[in-house]
């Protein structure tokens, strides 16, 4: 079943995006919950249509991604966590705390955005923070221990 995404589906594609999936997924999940519509040939034109109008503002959108993205990579990010024997932390830091902390460095990025791997130590990581669906940024951040 072909669709076209009306919004960005994890795993799947972006928006505005020409997909094929299986029928049930498409009919009894994507189309109900209004993340697709049918990729029928007016459609299609439509999507063509609307693509290139659209052109000339995503120009300006990833130029403004690519700026943020270099803000991003001037931070020096701290995360103060508790911490048990050894460096071993009490829990874990995701994707929820390198948000908050962006948020304290005066950048807000939506948590969904932001990928990182589950952190139970002190010590340097890096996050994908995807600014767009052409702009994604590596950013490095330090788990510290809670004073």
């Amino acid at each position: 079943m072909e669709l076209i995404l009306k919004q960005d589906v994890e795993n799947l594609g972006f928006k505005d995006d020409v997909v094929t999936v299986k029928n049930g997924y498409g009919r009894n999940f994507l189309i109900p919950q209004g993340q697709a519509i049918l990729a029928t040939v007016s459609a299609k034109k439509v999507l063509a249509e609307n693509l290139k109008q659209r052109a000339f503002k995503e120009k300006k959108i990833v130029d403004d991604a690519n700026t943020t993205a270099e803000a991003l990579k001037a931070l020096e990010i701290k995360i103060p966590a508790k911490v048990g024997t050894g460096d071993k932390l009490f829990g874990s830091i995701n994707n929820i705390d390198v948000a908050a902390a962006l948020e304290k460095e005066g950048q807000s990025i939506d948590k969904k955005f932001i990928t990182v791997t589950t952190v139970k130590r002190l010590g340097k990581y890096t996050a994908v923070v995807r600014l767009h669906r052409e702009v994604s940024v590596d950013l490095e951040f330090e788990v510290i221990a809670q004073a």
